[in-house]
């Protein structure tokens, strides 16, 4: 089609191993080609998640797509050309959405990271008209694995919930998701110092400093407890007989209790974002973005760097592309 070039430019690495030694910039990549049932974007910003970084170190070997290859999960971008079997979408249309379907068994070769990306069309979502693309781009993954692992775990109204990692990517959405949407009866979250006001303002009702509090030391116990730092031990003292823990940490073998525990894996589906759409619209779910984010194109190996520091305050998005 005219005006889409035949090659681009997009982050690469071909062998497992650190960002820093590993991502290259490739400026003449071949486009992807387009299925029947893709749509071709056009990448505006991007979003970056610890997934994309334990691939790299080579986490799943076995089940990768091997290298080379190009990261990135979250899109949010334009519809530049369209399948013959798409009905969902036409060209122009902006959309975002997780574009792996599943997170680590053979996800695609050419991620986020790029000018240009192929994606089916129902993990892809339109993108609601109040958020930036760079606030859209730092929601699919977070928000469908926090909303899948609240429904996982059976959370509903009136129910009370603690969250560990209240402060991260998947943290800040389940406090919203938890108290604006399922309609939690309490939620308590956890971050070091700086970040209790952020999960205040996010709808925390009890906002615990773990560098001072043992949360698992609470007189109080929680229906469910979200684990999205990989704590399953210590989680599972903090929820009520009969409760749940959910995670996205897969735990050491051995590590977690059951029946109490569920381990979560999210199955990207663009039905998600549908469903959540007048959540977003409203401001009852908010994106929530690093201060130091959006980092330019050319800064994608630093923005890796500063997200596996685990010090990050909601996600890393890139943008603009390039």
């Amino acid at each position: 089609m005219a005006g889409i070039p035949s090659e681009m430019k997009a982050w690469v690495y071909s062998e497992y191993g650190n960002s820093v030694d590993v991502l290259k910039l490739d400026s003449a990549l071949p486009l992807p080609q387009v299925q029947d049932d893709q749509v071709l974007v056009r990448v505006v910003a991007a979003a970056l998640n610890p997934v994309d970084f334990k691939r790299m170190l080579g986490y799943f070997k076995a089940i990768d797509s091997s290298p080379p290859t190009v990261r990135g999960y979250d899109v949010a971008g334009v519809v530049v050309k369209v399948g013959s079997q798409v009905k969902k979408f036409k060209e122009g249309d902006e959309v975002y959405g997780d574009i792996n379907e599943n997170a680590v068994h053979k996800p695609k070769k050419i991620g986020s990271l790029a000018e240009y990306t192929a994606v089916e069309e129902n993990v892809l979502a339109l993108k609601p008209n109040n958020l930036s693309f760079v606030e859209a781009a730092s929601l699919p993954l977070a928000v469908e694995t926090a909303y899948g692992g609240l429904e996982q775990s059976g959370f509903s109204l009136g129910k009370s919930i603690l969250v560990l990692g209240g402060a991260g990517g998947v943290g800040t959405q389940v406090i919203q998701l938890a108290k604006h949407v399922f309609g939690a009866s309490k939620v308590a979250a956890t971050s070091s110092t700086g970040k209790l006001d952020l999960l205040r303002s996010l709808g925390a009702d009890l906002a615990i400093d773990y560098t001072k509090e043992n949360f698992e030391d609470l007189p109080e116990k929680f229906d469910v407890v979200y684990d999205a730092v990989g704590e399953v031990e210590r989680a599972v003292k903090a929820v009520k007989d009969g409760g749940k823990v959910v995670g996205i940490v897969r735990p050491v073998e051995g590590a977690a209790p059951a029946p109490a525990f569920l381990f979560y894996v999210l199955t990207s589906d663009g039905a998600i974002l549908e469903k959540l759409k007048p959540y977003l619209e409203s401001g009852k779910l908010k994106p929530v973005i690093d201060p130091k984010s959006p980092f330019p194109f050319s800064k994608t190996v630093e923005a890796f760097s500063y997200l596996q520091t685990n010090r990050a305050t909601g996600k890393v998005v890139v943008h603009p592309i390039p």
